[in-house]
């Protein structure tokens, strides 16, 4: 809690939604009067990934978010002929360059608060542009902790 912004109960709620009871598929926090991380965006079930980037970056190339995703994929082990579905939760952090100094500064320092109050999230990323953010790109680095 370096930048003394503070995560809401609401975001712990929804967090749970997701996590334990599938209700959403995603969720958009933002970081409200430089005070409190908050929800902006919640995700139906049957919602995209690319939806999700969409609400996402919708509030402008100047704005910072953070973006709570359950990833489905399907995975198959060596030695198996079967393949299994996953879930994994992920954790994007979402600071396009084009975002001013000092609101990537307050959205990098209050995102080790949100990742200790989301207790479970299968991993963390950070993306400044579409490239990192990519679906591809996050499903190959989410099937890089599968085991083989």
């Amino acid at each position: 809690m370096a930048s003394g912004v503070t995560v809401a109960d609401a975001c712990k709620k929804v967090y749970e939604e997701i996590k334990k009871d599938k209700k959403h598929r995603y969720v958009v926090f933002h970081i409200k009067d430089e005070k409190q991380i908050d929800i902006e965006v919640i995700g139906e079930r049957n919602s995209t990934y690319d939806l999700f980037l969409e609400d996402l970056q919708k509030a402008g190339p100047q704005e910072c978010r953070y973006g709570l995703f359950d990833f489905e994929y399907t995975h198959q082990c060596q030695g198996t002929s079967e393949s299994s579905k996953k879930q994994k939760l992920f954790l994007l952090c979402w600071c396009p360059d084009t975002a001013k100094v000092k609101k990537k500064m307050v959205y990098s320092s209050s995102y080790d608060a949100l990742k200790k109050s989301l207790v479970g999230v299968h991993k963390a990323f950070q993306a400044t542009d579409h490239s990192e953010a990519s679906q591809e790109v996050i499903e190959e680095k989410l099937r890089s902790t599968d085991r083989q």
